[in-house]
């Protein structure tokens, strides 16, 4: 089975061509800078703003399955309209695609937790355009998977544990918020999971996020303690009141996707730990 991930060279998408080479199974990727680092997948650059360079890559590749594993963050051209050209395009030639979404696309307001039936209700440009694109994969591709995540963390080599790695260090101005709260999930986890749903036949919405509620703030003692920094030096915040948008508490509800994967989502309280030291 040949699949093509687009985004390889992101975080998650590393993840996902390490695993997928360790296993003897190389994947085709896509990179928009420069390819990843890992050898054991065929690189293709690719802007999800060209359409005619999609349908090269998607010609040349020939995939059973495309993973949608890109970030391109608030940018409208690429993660809403770029997730749903890819939709149209894998639609029109049978290819089964597995379309990560995030948590953002809701509100955070009126829910303990969101389980896999919740719909979207976006508050940032982000979230807008995570909710479009997979909104236009549900429609477009019956038998698609969207997987909606949340904080990704993993040895260091994420945003979240650079940042607290900046803050504590003062190089970085900023500070963590005490009342926003998230489900965070380990990379490796996360791309297990991915590839478990992906070598299935299963279709649908999941939620592949950690069983831990916590705090950006919280989340940033765990990092600093696992590094050895002085969780003290971390500067905190109230979010509430700032006016920045976005919902606070946002628990995605993992319960139901876990029941079907024998790949366990570990919660960060557990993987923050000596083990997971960089």
């Amino acid at each position: 089975m040949t699949v093509l991930i687009i985004g390889g060279s992101g975080f998650l998408g590393t993840e996902l061509v390490c695993q997928a080479a360790s296993a003897g199974r190389p994947p085709a990727a896509t990179f928009h800078s420069r390819p990843g680092d890992h050898d054991g997948a065929t690189w293709h650059h690719l802007d999800l703003r060209a359409p005619l360079r999609l349908e090269e890559v998607l010609d040349t590749v020939a995939p059973a399955v495309v993973i949608n594993a890109t970030s391109g963050g608030a940018d409208w051209a690429v993660t809403a309209e770029g997730g749903i050209r890819l939709a149209q395009a894998v639609a029109r030639r049978g290819i089964r695609l597995v379309h990560v979404s995030s948590d953002a696309i809701f509100s955070g307001t009126g829910r303990d937790r969101y389980d896999e039936s919740c719909l979207p209700a976006p508050l940032t440009p982000y979230g807008a355009a995570k909710a479009a694109a997979e909104t236009a994969v549900r429609l477009l591709c019956p038998d698609a998977v969207v997987a909606r995540t949340s904080l990704i963390i993993g040895h260091g080599r994420s945003e979240h544990e650079q940042l607290v790695h900046a803050l504590a260090a003062g190089t970085r101005q900023g500070a963590l918020f005490t009342d926003d709260i998230r489900c965070p999930v380990h990379v490796e986890d996360l791309a297990a999971a991915l590839w478990e749903i992906t070598r299935s036949d299963a279709a649908g919405v999941f939620h592949l996020a950690g069983p831990d509620a916590l705090s950006r703030y919280e989340l940033g003692e765990l990092i600093a303690r696992r590094d050895g920094l002085d969780p003290g030096r971390l500067p905190s915040a109230r979010r509430s009141g700032t006016g920045l948008p976005g919902g606070l508490d946002v628990r995605l509800d993992s319960r139901t996707t876990q029941q079907k994967l024998s790949t366990r989502l570990r919660g960060a309280r557990e993987f923050l730990s000596e083990a997971d030291r960089i």
